[in-house]
């Protein structure tokens, strides 16, 4: 029993060593299987950041593009509308220029029937008009070359390209008539050896410089084979007394014009301040018909109606 009970214990003490070892290995079973799921799920959770990462940067990388490409659009959309907007500045101006060209090319012929008015052709070198001035028997008495500009800012080659359109179309006259004057004029004048004028003032002007023409043709018929008053003629066409005659003519005229378009205000006083008008540029004109008068003499062809009466067998 004494054996028995000692081989007892002994079977014992190895079934619970052996119990102890299986339970021990079960712990390391299950911790290392602990572990590996934890390992497993590290790595999850690296291979879910890393895509994610990727996929942020795709995405960055695609939204980077598509902004790019937004911006890149933007830039050809804005310097296409920024054409078209020059485009479409140039041809408003260029319809402005050409309607105002086309208006006075109207204003001239209305203005004066027994002149000529010539436009010049699209794409042909030379100024827009070309005035023919024919006296009342019909004869060419000279030309007028009309430069029509509607700009914001006056253009400092006009005055060189008039004048050599001036030369090749060998009109004696050059006219500017544009929307922006050069600083130094005011309404009209003479700039640098032509004369540029705003358009409500360009009728005026053309009527003064069409009167001298004809003046001055009529003297020169006159004066065949006299160079010495020929060259007096044209110091005083040159001179200052000549350009203030047409100056003051003009300035009656504009005037006159601007009173007329007052005249629903008060007639009455415009009236009067008409009639003192006519008669400065009646005034004027005698003025000059005398001082070609004094130049010529008898042979220039005598005005009735400003000679005094009883000088008219003289």
């Amino acid at each position: 029993m004494r054996e028995q009970l000692a081989g007892k214990s002994k079977q014992l003490e190895l079934s619970q060593k052996q119990e102890l070892d299986l339970r021990k290995r079960q712990r390391e079973l299950e911790e290392r299987e602990q572990n590996l799921k934890l390992e497993n799920e590290r790595t999850l959770d690296q291979e879910r950041k890393k895509i994610r990462e990727n996929a942020e940067k795709k995405v960055a990388e695609e939204y980077h593009m598509r902004e790019l490409e937004k911006y890149k659009q933007l830039n050809d959309l804005r310097r296409q509308i920024e054409e078209w907007k020059r485009k479409a500045e140039l041809t408003s101006q260029q319809v402005q220029g050409e309607v105002q060209e086309i208006e006075l090319e109207t204003v001239l012929a209305q203005q004066f029937k027994m002149d000529t008015i010539e436009p010049v052709a699209k794409g042909v070198r030379g100024a827009d008009i070309i005035q023919r001035v024919h006296d009342e028997n019909g004869r060419l008495c000279g030309s007028i070359i009309w430069e029509s500009k509607r700009t914001k800012n006056w253009g400092g080659d006009w005055v060189q390209k008039l004048k050599d359109d001036q030369r090749n179309a060998k009109a004696e006259i050059a006219v500017i008539v544009s929307s922006a004057l050069p600083k130094e004029v005011n309404g009209f004048g003479k700039y640098e050896g032509v004369w540029v004028t705003d358009f409500p003032t360009a009728i005026g002007l053309a009527t003064a410089l069409r009167l001298n023409l004809i003046d001055v043709a009529h003297a020169s018929n006159a004066l065949q084979g006299k160079n010495d008053k020929m060259e007096l003629i044209y110091k005083y066409l040159l001179g200052t007394a000549f350009k203030q005659r047409v100056e003051a003519i003009v300035e009656s005229f504009v005037s006159m014009k601007a009173d007329l378009d007052a005249e629903k205000r008060s007639m009455e006083k415009i009236w009067a301040k008409r009639e003192s008008q006519i008669e400065r540029v009646i005034k004027n004109t005698a003025g000059m018909y005398g001082d070609l008068q004094g130049i010529i003499g008898s042979a220039l062809p005598e005005v009735k109606i400003l000679e005094l009466p009883g000088n008219s067998g003289e």
